[in-house]
């Protein structure tokens, strides 16, 4: 039986071209991890440098960083075998970041998660990190990169704080230019807010009036003037509905979302279409995934989601979502099947919708 979406760990690739910061992007994301226990593989190069460790080409080891957090140096033909260890039971991890060689094709390692039979993951998205300083250069004598970008499901343009205001302006001109439809967002020295890529779990000690220091505490102590503030260029938009969804109507809303719109989660009531399920919905950049849960006994049936995304219109997206609503249902109503169930709705990116399985 496949684990419910909440018990999968979103698996989520972090690529970019040598020296535009990711490693940086990466140490960042450790030192500010929301008490997530946070699984690392590197593609075959890298230097993690977490409390003098360091891992650099390493193939085949796994060395613990001490807060909970472990990292792998792998080849990616290792990568499978590796993400099964990782996501044992016995090692509780809340999510796991590749950082792909600056020299490797990120949408093979994509490729490789959604062809993965591994069902204790997930997909959870291409993050490209953008060397704003360096990029026009940078593309001119690579312009791969720009297939790249186009995979992407959010484009981190890092080391603004090393180029002026029109400077930074061509390089958003040039990353649209590409094609891409990914959220982007601006960062100095990595500096990325955590929400965008996974949420915060709360420790049992977090709840505790004093606790023990922990070893991501003494990082925040000895991080540097740099690390002080997030930045953070992105926004949070909350829905609910007591009122079930049409299906059609709220697919259609989904295949049109906006650009810059990264992450949707939640689940999805939709009355009269399934009666007897809750949809845990999934959605990375172009990446679109239901999965059925039953209702149990005494839950209140409703929609409820969060959307997270850059440059978005929060009071948009709340009139789009609401005229989804099948307003010939009542609240909270158990109805029976109809005859258009959506039982599975999977859509990977560039690709068609596949077919939904239904009775």
């Amino acid at each position: 039986m496949t684990p419910s979406r909440a018990q999968q760990i979103p698996v989520v690739v972090l690529a970019g071209f040598l020296g535009s910061g990711k490693t940086t992007l990466l140490n960042h994301l450790l030192r500010n991890r929301s008490g997530n226990r946070i699984g690392v593989v590197v593609n075959d190069f890298g230097s993690i440098e977490i409390d003098a460790m360091t891992v650099a080409g390493q193939v085949g080891s796994t060395v613990s960083l001490g807060n909970g957090c472990l990292c792998c140096a792998v080849d990616a033909s290792e990568l499978d075998g590796y993400l099964d260890t990782l996501t044992g039971p016995a090692v509780r991890l809340d999510v796991i970041v590749i950082e792909a060689s600056g020299l490797a094709e990120p949408q093979e390692l994509v490729r490789m998660l959604l062809a993965s039979d591994n069902d204790r993951i997930r997909y959870g998205g291409l993050v490209e990190v953008v060397d704003a300083a360096e990029f026009p250069a940078t593309h001119e004598r690579h312009p791969e990169i720009g297939r790249h970008i186009r995979a992407a499901d959010l484009v981190v343009l890092n080391k603004t704080d090393r180029v002026s205001g029109p400077e930074l302006a061509a390089v958003h001109e040039a990353v649209a230019a590409t094609g891409s439809r990914a959220a982007v967002v601006r960062s100095a020295y990595g500096r990325i807010d955590p929400g965008l890529l996974f949420d915060p779990v709360l420790g049992p000690d977090r709840d505790e009036g004093v606790r023990q220091l922990t070893f991501e505490d003494l990082l925040r102590e000895t991080a540097g003037d740099h690390e002080e503030h997030l930045h953070t260029a992105y926004e949070s938009v909350s829905f609910s509905s007591g009122v079930p969804l049409d299906p059609r109507r709220f697919m259609a809303f989904l295949d049109s979302r906006p650009q810059g719109l990264y992450r949707i989660k939640g689940y999805v009531d939709f009355g009269a279409g399934d009666p007897d399920h809750t949809y845990a919905l999934h959605a990375v950049g172009g990446f679109l995934g239901f999965t059925p849960r039953p209702w149990t006994r005494d839950e209140t049936r409703r929609t409820q989601l969060v959307l997270i995304g850059s440059g978005i219109d929060a009071e948009a997206l709340h009139k789009e979502l609401a005229a989804c609503r099948d307003e010939r249902q009542e609240p909270t109503e158990a109805l029976e099947r109809g005859m258009w169930g959506v039982l599975r709705y999977v859509r990977q990116p560039d690709g068609e919708p596949g077919p939904p399985d239904g009775p």
